[in-house]
Parts: C-alpha cells; structure tokens; sequence
C-alpha cells in the first residue's frame, strides 16, 4: 500500500483498537439503512459480493445468512477492525463463505487478493464517508464491477431537512470520529452513471439523514 494508505490504517487502528469491542452495540442506533441495502442486494446464485469498508463483518454476516448460495468478500484498512471481524466469521461458521483481506479501498486488485477477477455486487456501508479520496474509492468500485452488475452504498445524507441545530450536534460528533458526510454524492453518482451508461437509482429518507444509491450496469 501506499504511504498514505499505510497512514490511514495506522489511524483506522488507533480509532478501533478499542471501540471494535462495542462498535456493534453502538452504532446500530444512528448507522440507519444497513439491513435495508443487505434485503437490497439479491445476489443471484453463486454471485461474488464484496464489501469495503467491512470492519466487523456485521453486514457480511447477515448477507451471508440471508442469502447462503452467494460467496462474501470483504476488505478494510484496518487490521484490527479484521482481526475483529475474522474471529467474528469463524465464530458464526462461515469461514467457507467470507473471506476478508486488509486493502485500500482506492486502489484494490481483486485478483491479488482473492484471486477472483471481479465482482456482481459491490456495497460500501457508512464507510465513503470515512474514505479521504471517497472518489477514488467509488472508481475502484466500478472497475471491479462485472457486466450486469450493482453498486449499493448507504451513508450519511445531507440531513437538509433535519432542525439545523440537530445536524450541527451530528456533524460535529461523527467529525470526532473522522467521519465527513458527502453532501455531492448523489451528483458524483448521478454524473458518473450518465457517463458510463449506467442506472442511478438515489434516495434520501429520514428528513435527509441517509442517503441509499444503486447504480446499475448494463
């Protein structure tokens, strides 16, 4: 990885080392959408799904129980956050269906690593908005994407229609854990899916607090 890469990850870890343990339990109050995009997802058999930004492998779990005939990937930056989510698959039983690996999620080869060459689904969860080069990471994304196959991403909206004072107490308390909502990714989306001849279907429900994107190619 690069310098910078190396340099994310050290961070990742300094963040997680300890919240890994409860990270679950906490953000399940405020990560809104995440089940809703895994009911989503409806990998045809025997489809390869990748997730970046896994972390604990919550999501991959219960996409793998939801959906047995499908093979789960996973990669992060952080080893600790895989040191975290490998006991977790192991514990669950599923070793045979996940597998994760430590990559930046702006330049991955998923040949190099999990000798695979692409992917039919791709989901990125609460994880864009954590990404500096978020952009880089959603190019990444597509090139891994196969013919026919489906980006999913939820994450933080920009809460337009929340009380003002409600997203500035938000903002200011996910900034703590270098989180940086991106107000333009439904225009990134919408643009690029017109360049490459692809669907964009976008929402953003809860008063603006989530935003869900799928972009779909042909």
């Amino acid at each position: 990885m690069s310098d910078a890469a190396t340099s994310a990850g050290v961070l990742m870890d300094r963040i997680y080392h300890h919240q890994r343990h409860f990270y679950d339990f906490t953000r399940k109050y405020f990560l809104l959408g995440r089940d809703r995009l895994i009911r989503g997802l409806a990998p045809p058999s025997g489809a390869r799904v990748l997730e970046v930004g896994c972390g604990t492998a919550r999501n991959l779990v219960k996409a793998a129980r939801l959906y047995p005939g499908a093979n789960f990937y996973g990669i992060d930056i952080s080893t600790k956050m895989l040191e975290t989510a490998r006991r977790r698959i192991k514990r669950e039983g599923l070793t045979a269906s996940i597998v994760v690996g430590e990559a930046d999620a702006e330049c991955f080869d998923p040949l190099r690593l999990f000798g695979v060459p692409g992917f039919s689904r791709i989901f990125i969860s609460y994880s864009l908005s954590m990404i500096p080069g978020w952009r880089n990471a959603m190019t990444q994304a597509f090139a891994a994407l196969e013919p026919g196959g489906e980006l999913h991403i939820v994450d933080f909206g920009r809460q337009e229609w929340l009380p003002r004072w409600v997203k500035a107490a938000l903002r200011r308390w996910i900034g703590l854990f270098h989180v940086s909502p991106r107000d333009d990714l439904e225009a990134e989306l919408t643009r690029r899916a017109a360049e490459g001849g692809m669907s964009a279907d976008i929402e953003r429900p809860y008063l603006g607090y989530v935003q869900f994107a799928v972009c779909r190619r042909s």
